[in-house]
């Protein structure tokens, strides 16, 4: 083969590389382009007003994000807070329920916006960027009041309850609850509290480790008397919402409006409509 022809063939093959990588670059661009109309998030995005606002919640977790079964509506303080702060910034909120094990990869992956669902800061201060905490939370143990179990003491050789990848499981695997924890017969997770107390009351369970504010709303929802919260809470913790790692723009917005809803009384008002007035952190 003549020099000329090698040479016209190697040129022919870089022209033909040029255009293949000008092609890629295109699709990709093209794949940006639907990855926003969908309305994924990039890694320290500010929103503009008319774009869509994505909360990824437990549709299990009242009085912070449940489904009212009247109305068949998402509802909960946590989804209000979040509709007010929409509100105020002219987004279009999106209530998305996702199974809370998978909470890292919907967050991740851009499928929503942030984590607001009593979501603990505690020991997750650096996976997530993080609001101000706004909930003072307590952890307790939930019996039923005709077992008389007292205290802690109480729970050895009983059977225990817990919400999987929940708060109250963080706080029995700290290694200053694992004497109490090797107490109990068993320690199981379930997929929700409602499931939980159902287990207890059908004599399935003994008791449940469980967010004080969801236990009272539990309990308001059964027969009065028929169970009973464990005094004092064996943890503490607080609330915030969390962003995926570096969206310090995004979380910068909506704590400017959760800022302004404290002074201007909003936040105590949705606070004092679920019974969390005495445990929100309005300053």
């Amino acid at each position: 083969m003549s020099l000329k022809k090698i040479s016209a063939l190697f040129g022919a093959a870089i022209l033909a590389v040029t255009l293949s990588a000008c092609g890629g670059t295109g699709a990709d661009n093209k794949a940006d382009s639907n990855n926003n109309a969908n309305g994924k998030t990039a890694a320290n995005t500010a929103k503009a007003e008319g774009d869509n606002f994505t909360v990824g919640f437990d549709a299990n977790f009242p009085p912070y994000g449940y489904k009212d079964e009247k109305t068949g509506e998402y509802v909960g303080f946590d989804l209000d807070l979040a509709a007010e702060v929409a509100k105020r910034n002219g987004w279009k909120l999106v209530k998305q329920p996702i199974d809370w094990d998978a909470k890292d990869m919907e967050l991740n992956s851009g499928t929503i916006d942030c984590l607001w669902n009593g979501f603990t800061i505690n020991g997750r201060e650096d996976k997530y960027t993080w609001s101000k905490p706004y909930v003072d939370n307590s952890i307790v143990f939930v019996t039923k009041t005709a077992d008389k179990i007292a205290d802690t003491k109480g729970l050895a050789g009983k059977n225990v309850l817990v919400q999987a990848d929940s708060s109250a499981l963080a706080a029995l695997k700290d290694e200053n609850k694992q004497d109490l924890v090797s107490s109990f017969a068993s320690l199981t997770e379930v997929p929700d509290y409602n499931q939980a107390f159902m287990n207890i009351e059908a004599g399935a369970a003994d008791a449940v480790a469980v967010d004080v504010g969801v236990a009272k709303y539990q309990l308001s929802q059964r027969e009065a008397g028929l169970f009973t919260i464990m005094e004092p809470p064996f943890s503490s913790e607080q609330y915030g919402v969390g962003f995926k790692l570096g969206n310090e723009a995004l979380r910068d917005q909506v704590q400017k409006s959760l800022d302004e809803m404290i002074s201007d009384g909003t936040f105590m008002e949705l606070a004092k409509k679920y019974e969390l007035e005495t445990a929100v952190i309005a300053k």
